[in-house]
């Protein structure tokens, strides 16, 4: 019976969302997130459960997974179908590089019969490399530099008022700091340093840059960084805002906007993120007090069509399946678009219509991925037949 049930299973489209386990708890990641997805995914007919590392299997016709009962609200383990699609959810760049994880992500990705889409966080340096390649990306990216030397922060610093030093592996706005020049009635020259800490950001001043430089490689460490020009941003009653972009793929696996929101920074904050003291706001308001109607409309067209384009490229160089990402644009004075950053592992939206289209969308892509796998499978079977058709009879005695 349970055989059958199985069988019948496995006629629709099957979604497992992968993250980690460890002994402290049953699984990691947003849970709140995985029971909407599950939820949507009862809505439109596609089954939804979770699989863990520590009980990653795909030998078989069956995978050890967790399922919610929304009755009794709790989670069960329970022996489920192969799924078509695999949604990597792993929530920490700490648990994706363990090497036992990223054997599991070799195995997604090598499985004949599963589709599997966004394997790995970004790295902000690499971005900004796949996105100068391309023409058509290159005019929304700030001047961005490994952050190597105090010669190099110097002469970034000469051209540039203001600099922001970003972790390549960072999330959230997390140790972020910014560098300003600044120059006093008498000429004299000093610099500024920022440095993000939760709501608020604390300030020093140095007098030259090797005092400065000395200060930085004390707080960053062994850490990676990135310089990038720091972009005097729109800002609403003083304070600077960007817009969030939700970019996923449909029902036709094309790049498609969820939707655009804006998030205003702090009144002590360096950044917009809302972690780091920012707030969520609606960016058509924003950007009205700036813009104006009409120019408003505009800003928000090219907004998505610069998201889209961007969408591509990453896609493209990175030479993997993506099935989403979400974007921090920044849009300047004179009206023009900048890229920030792109995250593959986008964290909840919390507009409730961006929430329901990305649920919906995801949802969507995944019935579109398991249609490729029954073509798949149904190749796979036919090139069987034929070969075991034109494979030469043995003669009969």
């Amino acid at each position: 019976m349970e055989l059958l049930l199985h069988q019948n299973q496995q006629r629709r489209p099957t979604m497992a969302i992968l993250t980690y386990s460890d002994e402290k708890r049953l699984f990691r990641g947003n849970q709140e997130n995985f029971i909407d997805l599950i939820r949507t995914g009862e809505e439109k007919g596609v089954q939804v459960y979770v699989m863990t590392t520590s009980n990653f299997k795909l030998t078989g016709k069956s995978a050890v997974g967790f399922t919610y009962n929304f009755q009794t609200k709790s989670w069960k383990k329970e022996l489920l179908p192969l799924p078509h699609v695999i949604y990597n959810r792993i929530p920490y760049r700490k648990f994706e590089l363990l090497p036992e994880v990223q054997q599991i992500m070799q195995t997604c990705m090598k499985h004949a019969h599963i589709q599997f889409f966004n394997p790995a966080f970004f790295n902000k340096w690499t971005l900004f490399e796949w996105l100068n390649k391309s023409k058509e990306t290159q005019e929304y990216i700030p001047t961005t530099q490994r952050l190597t030397t105090s010669e190099e922060l110097e002469k970034l610093l000469q051209k540039h008022p203001s600099l922001y030093l970003k972790p390549i592996r960072g999330k959230a706005g997390k140790g972020i700091m910014k560098v300003s020049r600044l120059t006093d009635k008498s000429k004299s020259r000093t610099f500024q340093l920022s440095v993000q800490d939760k709501t608020k950001s604390h300030i020093s001043r140095y007098s030259n840059v090797v005092q400065l430089w000395t200060q930085i490689r004390d707080m960053i460490g062994s850490k990676d960084y990135i310089m990038q020009q720091g972009i005097t941003l729109s800002n609403y009653k003083q304070r600077p805002f960007d817009l969030r972009v939700l970019v996923q793929k449909n029902s036709q696996g094309e790049w498609s906007i969820a939707g655009v929101g804006a998030r205003l920074a702090g009144k002590m904050s360096i950044t917009t993120h809302v972690p780091r003291g920012g707030s969520i706001d609606d960016p058509a308001k924003l950007l009205g007090a700036g813009f104006g109607t009409l120019g408003t409309k505009k800003i928000l067209r090219r907004i998505k069509s610069a998201a889209l384009v961007i969408a591509r490229q990453i896609e493209k160089s990175s030479g993997d399946t993506l099935g989403e990402m979400s974007m921090d644009l920044g849009v300047d004075g004179s009206g023009h678009i900048w890229f920030f950053e792109a995250n593959s592992k986008p964290m909840k939206f919390d507009e409730p219509h961006i929430r329901k289209k990305s649920l919906e969308n995801l949802i969507h892509y995944c019935i579109h991925l398991s249609k490729i796998n029954v073509k798949k499978k149904k190749a796979s079977e036919l090139g069987k037949k034929k070969t075991a058709k034109s494979a030469p009879q043995k003669a009969s005695r």
